[in-house]
């Protein structure tokens, strides 16, 4: 294992060599992000899983609904020159299409299916990016879009419940609320004496 500073810096050098990245911020000496273009992911990442960078750490997006984009946020990682690398990309908001990375990381699989279904990010590529995976039987936009509005999905799905202001919950048993309210009064009671603090 050599020393991580070099590490992030055999990193910029060899993701300078072969693209121009439009962001790169190192955030510390285990981490570094690059944002490219969209057409470079593919060759940036089977770039460094050439060099090491093996293991798909994480594959995500995020939603910039005032720039109408998505960012996928792609982190592998390295065992030997142990530097998290984030690859970002950004693509079009009103048409999420990113082709899949099965051909370079396999593992891709399951992470691409979740975000599309958490972002409805489309991942051509992948035969089973549309098949759900953890939200059973959704049928409204992608819960993470900053524009899903989950108090209206909740109106819409589940009956309104009143509660009054006493509502408390007792399980069966009865309420424990007047016992601790009656323990407080008297611990205060005791602290004090005629209103004086002892």
């Amino acid at each position: 294992m050599t020393n991580s500073m070099n590490n992030v810096n055999f990193v910029q050098e060899l993701v300078h060599k072969n693209f121009t990245p439009v962001l790169e911020k190192v955030i510390d000496q285990y981490q570094v992000w690059f944002e490219v273009q969209q057409g470079d992911v593919h060759h940036l990442l089977s770039v460094l899983k050439t060099n090491g960078w093996k293991q798909l750490s994480y594959l995500s997006a995020i939603d910039w609904p005032e720039e109408n984009k998505f960012e996928l946020v792609y982190i592998v990682m390295n065992w030997d020159k142990p530097v998290h690398i984030q690859i970002r990309t950004k693509i079009d908001r009103e048409n999420p299409v990113m082709d899949s990375i099965l051909p370079i990381f396999p593992g891709a699989k399951y992470y691409e299916r979740e975000c599309h279904e958490f972002f409805g990010v489309k991942f051509p590529g992948n035969p089973d990016f549309e098949k759900q995976l953890i939200l059973e039987n959704w049928d409204d936009i992608p819960p993470l879009r900053k524009d899903f509005d989950p108090q209206a999905y909740s109106d819409r799905k589940f009956p309104s419940r009143e509660y009054t202001e006493t509502y408390v919950v007792t399980n069966g048993e009865p309420s424990k609320q007047v016992k601790r309210a009656a323990r407080k009064s008297r611990s205060e009671s005791l602290r004090t004496k005629g209103g004086q603090v002892k």
